[in-house]
């Protein structure tokens, strides 16, 4: 194979992965968005990652002591 198709080869085939990135982040952005905030979109195909612990931040309100 000559360095003009490797060349080509490669650079199609990050394109391809570039634009399969973009479209999954775009899809999960509108996703993200699709309803405004304090609403709750119906079923959810997602697994969320919530349960009785927080995973950042603290999982109650701050009790601000004297």
């Amino acid at each position: 194979m000559n360095s003009f198709a490797s060349t080509l080869y490669r650079d199609l085939t990050c394109a391809a992965a570039a634009a399969l990135i973009t479209l999954v982040f775009s899809l999960s952005f509108v996703q993200s968005t699709s309803v405004p905030p304090g609403m709750h979109a119906g079923a959810s195909r997602t697994v969320a990652m919530q349960s009785d612990h927080a995973w950042f931040g603290q999982p109650e309100p701050a009790v601000l002591v004297d």
